[in-house]
């Protein structure tokens, strides 16, 4: 049987907040749950560069009868991202015996650290709107989105030689998204069945165009007179999201770190002692990059 000590106690209350860190993060999170995510569970520096292959592309030759293949010699494509964000939250519990006893204490404490980091990741993808100039951007800056607009950044990535079965993604704000919920053709039961009938009950669009759309408080905007709304449609090989483990604070600091993963997103939770304010201090924190992997796959819908 094992003995309860000081030093396994606060193990286990740094995997306790990191437990409950972790799932909250990626419920807060709507483009880093649809585009590209390369991870493994190794340790990094900020600064570092990651190489994420592209395939690269072939044609098919027509051989004859007693005829010799082509050969072809590929080049492999490569996108670099580099983990230059160490994004970090952090904050002080006094008592954290009594954190433990009440969890929903601890929740509070955290809940706003996890949307914090979220945020942040968000917003750093959705600003790689400027990036895809591989298509024409559809749409006009403080015009309402139509269905013509949807329909153009469909055809956009077909033309693009988006897979089929690849799912394709339209992120808007709040704005736009209640301009395409007023769309006629697809907001009354009579014209699009139970599809509309939940965009006029329930509120969600779901599907159009077939384009999954989402709606974020986060998607960027520029201008001043007249506001241009960067919506993005985009596929999920369009923008890669690289998140690296970082490394254990040095032994004898005073400090525990503990890691929680899950759904190939990784952060650390660090606790200390401050003796200034005689408080536990809990740092949540994750190093990652992004960038386009593919800019054919992506275009601005802009509103």
């Amino acid at each position: 049987m094992s003995t309860i000590t000081s030093a396994n106690l606060a193990n286990a209350i740094v995997k306790l907040v990191a437990a409950d860190a972790l799932p909250a993060l990626v419920s807060n999170l709507i483009m880093g749950n649809l585009v590209n995510r390369d991870y493994e569970p190794v340790l990094a520096n900020a600064g570092d560069t990651v190489n994420v292959p592209i395939p690269p592309t072939l044609v098919a030759n027509n051989i004859a009868e007693g005829g010799s293949v082509t050969p072809q010699t590929p080049s492999l494509g490569n996108a670099q991202i580099v983990l230059n964000t160490h994004a970090e939250a952090t904050f002080q519990i006094p008592d954290v015996t009594k954190c433990l006893a009440v969890p929903d204490l601890m929740k509070v404490y955290m809940q706003p650290a996890v949307v914090a980091i979220a945020e942040k990741i968000e917003s750093d993808l959705l600003n790689l709107y400027s990036s895809f100039s591989a298509n024409t951007p559809v749409g006009t800056a403080g015009t309402a989105v139509t269905e013509a607009t949807i329909d153009a950044a469909e055809t956009a990535l077909f033309q693009a030689k988006v897979p089929a079965s690849e799912p394709k993604y339209l992120v808007v704000d709040s704005s736009t998204y209640s301009q395409i919920r007023q769309i006629p053709r697809f907001s009354e039961y009579y014209s699009a069945g139970d599809a509309g009938l939940r965009a006029l009950v329930e509120g969600n669009v779901g599907k159009m165009k077939d384009f999954f759309i989402f709606r974020s408080q986060l998607v960027a905007k520029t201008g001043m007179s007249t506001v241009n709304v960067h919506n993005l449609a985009f596929s999920r090989d369009a923008i890669g999201l690289v998140v690296r483990r970082l490394p254990q604070p040095l032994p004898g600091t005073g400090a525990i770190a503990e890691y929680a993963e899950m759904g190939n997103f990784g952060i650390r939770v660090v606790m200390s002692y401050q003796p200034n304010t005689l408080s536990q201090q809990f740092t949540v924190d994750v190093l990652y990059g992004c960038g386009v992997l593919r800019n054919t796959f992506g275009v601005q819908v802009n509103s």
